[in-house]
């Protein structure tokens, strides 16, 4: 045999033989005992795995999959997976994968980027199978409502830990978890609960102070139900508009974009209208529910429950349309969102409807139920911050789902609690203009992900972005 032809099949023999390992490797660890796991493993050639949809897996390498389901509680069925590229083809890396919304899916699309990427990754769907906008399993089901909390996405982070030491030889040697919206709350929930679980951290427009997120909600549907008060999509434009003439030149560029909303003084009032009402106008009632949408809801006392939405993004297509306004009321992502929430969790009722909601009473009924449950606005990051973890915020000012100054308030609150200097030097905070709800404009998850790993294992800080901020 000539050299060349040799020295080819001696490589196809020793690709063949990892090959081989690899698999053998792989399906051996459905033998691996877990705590409360039962789980399957099977090696996947590349291009031989299908999504549930029936569609091909496409563009990632070979992989060890290992797909099961932890079981805390007698009424628990957490649903998980990791995938694990070949030894030859990992990075070295952990990456855990969050969910939206009400979760009920596990991200396979995510979970094909990490691999194909290098990463072993893991995802979850927190114990339930539902659309993201579906909260009817909590009805009746607080153990599921804790896994969804916080519980699920920890012990997918401990066992996935465990299965990728048996499969490679050797843990991780960084960690990472990056996700927006309910997967944001998720991101800060590790880093207050269980620090020890991630080096990096990334949340996107974090839907963590859950219950006044979705009280302020319930407060904004009730703004735009009143008698002559529902803000029609055809009106948007001229709200935008409005807002923009206001504001856009502020920041000395006149760019379409509000670049620091914090300085805006757009007074709705000018939209009155002075005769017959066109889309180019709104009605007293309309101006009444369109400040409370600008200031946030607020108790009978005053007291603010929620940051506002800022102007200048109402009209775009990711936003007010189908978050606030809706083709109708009742079909705002919105009105869903916090009906849902105060039906199947706070109240366990299926009957419960909207209009009866008080926002002083059933706040605080939501916040003694599912406070220590399900939101992550504790400050106190210190355990996080002594062992080295690192934390990236992210968040557009066009969000119209999470009103963008929460994500200041709560990185005021770290900084409040630690200290200006301590906070610094493990926190950042990214505020991105025209971006809509963790996409869109400027959307920078992916930077800011290749600046986390630099931060983590470098020591390359990122610049941050915090206009509001103190």
């Amino acid at each position: 045999m000539e050299p060349m032809k040799l020295r080819h099949a001696v490589l196809a023999a020793l690709l063949a033989a990892c090959a081989a390992h690899a698999a053998d490797s792989c399906e051996s660890l459905a033998s691996l005992s877990l705590p409360q796991v039962t789980m399957q493993a099977k090696f996947e050639p590349a291009g031989s795995l299908k999504y549930p949809d029936g569609k091909p897996v496409k563009g990632i390498p070979d992989f060890c999959h290992v797909a099961g389901s932890i079981k805390p509680s007698s009424d628990s069925d957490i649903q998980f997976e990791v995938w694990m590229p070949a030894p030859e083809k990992w990075n070295g890396r952990f990456k855990g994968i969050g969910n939206g919304g009400f979760a009920g899916a596990i991200d396979y699309p995510q979970l094909g980027l990490a691999v194909a990427a290098g990463y072993a990754a893991a995802a979850t769907d927190t114990g339930h199978k539902a659309s993201g906008t579906d909260a009817s399993w909590a009805l009746d089901h607080p153990e599921k409502i804790i896994d969804f909390g916080y519980r699920a996405i920890h012990l997918t982070a401990v066992n996935a830990k465990s299965i990728l030491k048996a499969y490679y030889g050797k843990p991780a040697r960084y960690s990472y978890f990056e996700s927006c919206s309910n997967g944001g709350r998720q991101a800060l929930m590790e880093a207050q609960r269980y620090p020890e679980d991630y080096d990096g951290i990334m949340a996107g427009a974090p839907a963590n102070n859950w219950t006044h997120l979705l009280a302020n909600a319930a407060a904004n549907v009730q703004a735009l139900s009143g008698k002559g008060s529902y803000i029609p999509k055809a009106k948007l434009a001229a709200i935008e508009a409005a807002g923009l003439a206001a504001c856009d030149a502020a920041d000395g560029s006149k760019d379409g974009l509000i670049s620091d909303p914090t300085r805006c003084r757009f007074n709705p009032g000018k939209l009155l209208c002075k005769g017959a009402e066109t889309d180019a106008c709104l009605t007293a009632p309309q101006v009444k529910a369109l400040k409370v949408l600008y200031t946030g809801a607020r108790a009978s006392g005053g007291a603010q429950i929620f940051p506002g939405y800022p102007p200048g993004c109402e009209a775009q297509a990711g936003a007010w349309p189908i978050w606030i306004t809706g083709t109708d009321l009742e079909h705002s992502l919105m009105y869903i969102f916090s009906t849902q929430f105060f039906k199947n969790m706070v109240f366990n009722d299926p009957n419960w409807n909207i209009r009866n909601f008080n926002l002083d009473r059933d706040l605080k009924i939501a916040d003694r139920k599912m406070a220590s449950i399900l939101n992550a606005t504790d400050p106190d990051l210190s355990r996080f911050k002594a062992r080295g973890g690192k934390l990236i915020l992210y968040h557009g000012w066009c969000d119209a789902a999470i009103a963008a100054g929460s994500s200041i308030e709560y990185y005021n609150s770290v900084k409040a609690k630690l200290g200006a200097e301590a906070a610094g030097s493990f926190m950042r905070l990214v505020m991105v203009p025209g971006m809509l709800h963790c996409g869109g404009r400027g959307n920078p998850a992916g930077r800011l992900a290749q600046e986390l790993v630099r931060w983590v294992e470098d020591g390359v800080a990122p610049e941050e972005s915090v206009p509001g901020a103190r």
